[in-house]
């Protein structure tokens, strides 16, 4: 049997857990609607139910072995549970997380990846701006030629 899965964090494609996808069909990108919250649980994100945000990740087509892969990744039914979606490919699962979010960073914007590029560039990134002596800032520029 085949099953929908609507994935937004580490299952994405080139994050660390998408080689549990690896033979499972990608049906594209998709935005939950905006009823949901996501949160910033260290290392991996939760969803969960109410809110106001839609949510971006990727639907993918699995089968019944790769569906326990994915549910044992996401400790279903303890710590997640799972909710079936409204999606343009089909109704697909949802991992909704079930522990406590009460000092939790939720996600503005919903999308784990942009929030994982904003975490890694750090206080070293080569955009911030600086002062450039008279109060004002400066974007830096740099050039691969010099």
């Amino acid at each position: 049997m085949e099953h929908r899965v609507f994935v937004y964090g580490t299952l994405l494609r080139g994050e660390v857990n998408h080689h549990l996808l690896e033979d499972a069909r990608c049906c594209g990108p998709h935005r939950t609607e905006p009823r949901f919250t996501l949160f910033a649980l260290g290392a991996y994100p939760g969803v969960v139910d109410g809110g106001n945000t839609a949510v971006v990740g990727e639907v993918y087509v699995v089968n019944e072995i790769q569906l326990l892969r994915l549910d044992r990744l996401e400790d279903y039914p303890r710590l997640y549970d799972r909710r079936l979606i409204a999606t343009p490919y089909g109704r697909a699962w949802l991992y909704l997380y079930r522990g406590r979010v009460r000092d939790r960073h939720a996600i503005r914007g919903g999308d784990w990846r942009c929030h994982a590029r904003r975490r890694a560039r750090g206080p070293g990134d080569a955009r911030r701006r600086d002062d450039d002596g008279g109060g004002r800032s400066r974007r830096r520029r740099f050039s691969l030629y010099g």
